[in-house]
């Protein structure tokens, strides 16, 4: 795959990046596609592409090193536009009224990114990943490795369809050459319309469910799962995850982000960045977690008026042994009837963090 920098390039959906639909190993129009223990190595361009139309894609048991784009995207078509250079004489039906519609199926379904290896990608398109997904639902990103990176791990540029289930990889060392986020990032600043929460047509996607991975956001450390600019129904739980900003992030109108049974080390705050409130009924949660901070405050929460996010059950481990929330002691907060059952003590040492992350991630 030869550089792709001066290829044209279109907008994938309403989050930050551009994709060109090149790679090495380009996917369209297939059904239970294999791609099994293959090397992909000094790639200027992207090494992997789905596009288009597939389903139960797989790509497992490869190594991708020294990429010039991205390890593997993947990237669905809706009709915005009245012609498509990635679809070459199909017609394309009410442009651009369409351009929400996700219900005709022309994206990837059910991919399988099993078990790989990545490292040194991006070394000329710096918007990339090891797996960015842009109108694509139904994907499970399972037992990678991925290191080395300038932007986030894994990347998923709107939330169309959901149902994404990302578990048991092992990232650290991305925003190496940029700032934000860390390990994983999502926008969700358009809605769709598919039918995948519950087969009939909704602009609700099914829920995203993060859990039993360790991430590590050891440059630019924002938060090691960012939901950013209305990401919104995640479930992010059983996790351990380490520096940081932020435990838990969500902006710009996200809402309906769950985190559970992760352990969080040395991040500054447990939850960060409620700049708008949520809607009654559809707040953020945040529980049964074990947060070792750097600093002394739980973070930078709703404290007044509705749709405050819902706190309660965590354990909180600070320098000091003491905690503020919403500009009080927690005793006092909890007084008023929020954040209920959790406590505060001294920071712990690190062969019980370690323990912790242990338990959380072997269940031993």
């Amino acid at each position: 795959a030869a550089y792709t920098y001066m290829n044209p390039h279109g907008v994938p959906s309403a989050g930050d990046w551009a994709l060109d639909r090149y790679a090495a190993v380009f996917l369209q129009g297939t059904e239970g596609a294999l791609v099994d223990g293959c090397t992909f190595d000094r790639l200027d361009g992207n090494a992997v592409m789905i596009s288009g139309y597939n389903r139960n894609a797989t790509i497992q048991h490869s190594d991708f090193s020294f990429i010039g784009g991205n390890a593997i995207a993947s990237w669905g078509f809706t009709n915005e536009t009245a012609t498509d250079p990635g679809r070459p004489g199909v017609a394309i039906a009410n442009a651009p009224e369409a351009g929400v519609d996700g219900t005709d199926g022309e994206h990837p379904r059910y991919n399988q990114i099993i078990g790989n290896t990545a490292r040194e990608v991006g070394l000329y398109e710096k918007q990339s990943s090891f797996y960015v997904q842009a109108k694509t639902a139904q994907s499970n990103i399972t037992g990678n490795v991925f290191f080395n990176g300038p932007r986030a791990g894994i990347n998923a540029n709107d939330g169309f369809g959901g149902g994404d289930e990302i578990s048991h990889n092992l990232v650290f060392s991305t925003c190496r050459e940029s700032g934000d986020h860390g390990p994983f990032n999502s926008w969700d600043r358009q809605p769709f319309l598919t039918t995948v929460r519950d087969g009939t047509p909704s602009m609700t996607p099914a829920v995203r469910e993060i859990h039993h991975n360790f991430f590590i956001d050891n440059y630019s450390p924002q938060e090691n799962v960012d939901n950013d600019d209305g990401s919104s129904y995640y479930s992010t739980h059983d996790n351990f995850m380490v520096y940081g900003g932020n435990g838990m992030k969500n902006d710009f109108g996200g809402h309906d982000n769950y985190h559970f049974n992760n352990v969080y080390g040395y991040v500054g705050q447990a939850i960060g960045f409620y700049d708008a409130p949520m809607l009654d009924g559809h707040e953020d949660k945040f529980y049964s977690n074990k947060v070792v901070m750097t600093g002394t405050n739980v973070g930078s929460e709703t404290c007044t008026g509705t749709g405050k996010a819902v706190l309660y059950s965590n354990q909180y481990f600070t320098p000091t042994g003491n905690i503020t929330e919403c500009g009080v002691d927690l005793a006092d907060w909890q007084a008023k009837g929020f954040d209920v059952r959790s406590t505060v003590a001294s920071t712990p040492d690190a062969d019980t963090i370690i323990g912790w992350a242990r338990e959380t991630l072997l269940g031993k």
